[in-house]
């Protein structure tokens, strides 16, 4: 097995075969390493964030509380991802911890609902994390209250419009709908049709 230095391109074809945001870091969760998926849940190139921290990397709010950076706000001392990683560089692996996050996208502060796995390995005789990170905020989504009419079961969005139950969902979550019918609307509303077709 090549080592980290030796076979860079060994390495990132691995870590990029993996279908999560996968980053490989090191004690102070500096990125040394990171997969195309971890570019598209950061908004960030790969050349723009190896060696930053991945409270940096993240656009985690804490982060940007000090000027020392991530790791260093009170707020660390319970971050999920940087204990994740701390417990595993003692031998011991972390698998789908649930992480609420707040970020900065583009100005803006946003929630993310992670899932954080972390493992140990060593490489070329340095101690290093492999960290995944899968987003569920979509699916956390339905958590939530949501505001549906209680006469046409019409649903609200977050800009004040109203949709069709099925709309909502499938613009929201990307999830479809086949139409049935329960038994009770089809006794309602259908009788003489069924009464008919069980003569």
């Amino acid at each position: 097995m090549p080592g980290l230095k030796a076979s860079y391109e060994f390495w990132k074809q691995l870590i990029n075969a993996i279908p999560a945001a996968i980053f490989v870091v090191d004690d102070d969760l500096r990125v040394k390493l990171l997969n195309q998926n971890a570019t598209l849940l950061t908004c960030k190139r790969e050349d723009e964030v190896l060696e930053l921290k991945g409270g940096e990397v993240l656009g985690c709010i804490n982060a940007g509380r000090t000027p020392e950076g991530c790791g260093k706000s009170d707020a660390c001392a319970t971050c999920v991802v940087r204990n994740s990683v701390s417990i595993a560089l003692n031998g011991e692996k972390i698998y789908r911890r649930r992480a609420d996050m707040t970020m900065i996208r583009d100005g803006r502060k946003i929630g993310a609902n992670l899932l954080v796995t972390a493992a140990p390995f060593t490489v070329d005789e340095q101690d290093l994390i492999l960290l995944s990170l899968e987003d569920i905020s979509e699916l956390t989504m339905l958590r939530k209250i949501i505001p549906i009419c209680s006469v046409c079961k019409k649903v609200r969005d977050d800009k004040n419009y109203w949709h069709n139950v099925d709309t909502y969902f499938k613009n929201q979550l990307k999830v479809d709908f086949s139409h049935g019918l329960c038994q009770e609307c089809a006794e309602k509303y259908y009788q003489d049709f069924i009464g008919n077709n069980l003569k």
